[in-house]
């Protein structure tokens, strides 16, 4: 590689604005499609589940191929959340017991 550090090819740059137009499209098609929905009851309760549904979703795959580390440290993220209502604590905290497990090498 012998170009400047901040080289970037033609093919390169189109990439990411058409990456950059799609993840807009689908933002703003989301929000203009739900415009057009009438929210009744159902429909708000099926809003406020996707949240946790997501972070379930996510999270599941990881604990289980992660292992009993990993569900450690969820788990103590979680508590620390809900105790705390801190954010930046809980990740603290999960850091803090990874980096233990790591040591005494779970």
């Amino acid at each position: 590689m012998t170009e400047g550090a901040f080289s970037a090819d033609t093919m390169f740059i189109l990439v990411v604005l058409g990456m950059t137009a799609v993840t807009y499209a689908l933002r703003a098609g989301g929000y203009w499609v739900m415009g057009k929905v009438p929210i009744t009851p159902r429909v708000r309760r099926g809003l406020e589940a996707l949240p946790g549904a997501i972070i379930v979703s996510t999270i599941l795959p990881i604990i289980l191929q992660g292992g009993l580390a990993v569900g450690l440290c969820l788990i103590v993220a979680a508590a620390a959340q809900i105790r705390l209502k801190k954010e930046y604590i809980a990740v603290f905290c999960a850091a803090a017991v990874a980096a233990g497990l790591r040591a005494t090498g779970l």
